[in-house]
Order: structure tokens, then C-alpha cells, then sequence
């Protein structure tokens, strides 16, 4: 390289490349046990989501269903049923690039749990969850593959980028996979602590400190 070259900006993966990568690392965190879970990724107006059935951790570039914004299917396999969940989020948000839907054990039992307010199923229980996720809204069951569920989602008044649905588990948007794998993982930590307090009163950070890290980081929290 001459002294007047520049060098050239990171390549940044691919769709499907990144999808492959995130499922297999899911996989390996032990946070998608069979067939449970799905990711896409947003680039332009389509959506590269994982098919139905598909096991994460065995997930090929070529074996990708490619969606619409409106949800018209157009390329790959038959999509995972769940694909209304990621088009809601991507709706509510147009920097959302990522989406990943997980049924984690500890962030599925907390979403068996009543909710800690109208806005978010977990308190600011410790500063990396405000920081990294933002408050959580826990949205009432429906079958999996509904879209009243999915429409509950993209309707709610308030700003987030996570909610767990209730009885089933975890939903993470992010501005790159690696911000909504980094929230997924984040809130199964946090529910994971929830647990482990058992019937102990946990006394969460104090809404000035919430609102100091909220304010800092950019996460949504107006609990």
C-alpha cells in the first residue's frame, strides 16, 4: 500500500452469511435447543429470515427465505412461521437491521411471570440490561404465527427494541446482528438474576440512575 492509499472500510457480511454465523452462535451459547428460535436480517426492503423448522446451529446461506416488507415471500424455503414478529419490529423502527426470536429458559419462565409494569416485564434490574435492552414489554399470548400478536406489537405507544411474549419467549431488534444478539443475550441474563432472587424483593437501580443510563446509551426506558 502506497503512502497516498487509504485502507478500504471492513466488508461487512452478507444476509444470509450473518444469519448462518448468528444461528450458529446461538446455538453454541445454548440459547436455541432443537428447532426453537428464528433470525433475520433487513437489507433495503427485503428481509432474509431463517425457514420454518430450521435448526440454528445447521443453518446454509442458500437454504434462507427472503420476504418482503409487507410479507410477500420471494425467494427460499417457506419462512418460519414467526416472521410477522421480525416485520413488526422492523416496522416500529427503521434502523432496526436485525432481529432475533429466541425461547430461552430463563427469558421464557419470566415471561410466565406477571409483569413488573404496563411497560416492561422486567424492572432495571442492573445497568447492562437498561444499556444493552431498554425496557421489555410483555405482550399477551397468542399462537405462535399469529399476526394479531405481531400487529399488538407494531401498535404498542411507547419505544422499544425487545419484548418477551408471554408463555413463549424473547424478541430482540438491533441496528446489526451483533446489537440484537448482544440484547437477547442480555435479557436472558437479566431474567436469569430475576429468577435466582427467587421470592426476594429485588430492588432495582432508582429511576434517576434508570433515566441517566437511558439518556447515556440511547436505550428506551419511560418506565
Amino acid at each position: 500500500m502506497t503512502n497516498d492509499e487509504s485502507p478500504s472500510p471492513r466488508t461487512q457480511p452478507s444476509a444470509p452469511a450473518a444469519i448462518v454465523q448468528a444461528g450458529h452462535h446461538l446455538s453454541s451459547l445454548g440459547l436455541s435447543r432443537g428447532t426453537a428460535g428464528n433470525v433475520s436480517m433487513r437489507e433495503g426492503d427485503l428481509i432474509t429470515i431463517s425457514p420454518t423448522g430450521a435448526v440454528l446451529g445447521n443453518l446454509a446461506p442458500q437454504e434462507l427465505a427472503v420476504l418482503t416488507m409487507d410479507g410477500a415471500h420471494v425467494a427460499g424455503p417457506r419462512p418460519s412461521k414467526e416472521y410477522p414478529l421480525h416485520l413488526a419490529l422492523y416496522r416500529r423502527d427503521p434502523e432496526a437491521r436485525a432481529v432475533v426470536h429466541l425461547h430461552s429458559r430463563h427469558a421464557a419462565a419470566v415471561s410466565c411471570l406477571p409483569p413488573w409494569s404496563a411497560s416492561s416485564a422486567l424492572p432495571p434490574i442492573t445497568p447492562y440490561f437498561v444499556m444493552r435492552v431498554g425496557q421489555t414489554p410483555l405482550i399477551p399470548y397468542a399462537p405462535p404465527g399469529d399476526p394479531v400478536q405481531a400487529e399488538g406489537i407494531e401498535n404498542l405507544g411507547f419505544a422499544f427494541r425487545a419484548v418477551l411474549l408471554q408463555n413463549h419467549g424473547p424478541v430482540t431488534a438491533g441496528t446489526s446482528m451483533a446489537a440484537a444478539i448482544d440484547a437477547a443475550t442480555e435479557l436472558e441474563e437479566a431474567c436469569a438474576i430475576i429468577l435466582a432472587l427467587g421470592d426476594q424483593d429485588p430492588v432495582p437501580l432508582s429511576a434517576q440512575a434508570t433515566a441517566d443510563l437511558s439518556r447515556r446509551y440511547g436505550s428506551p426506558w419511560s418506565s
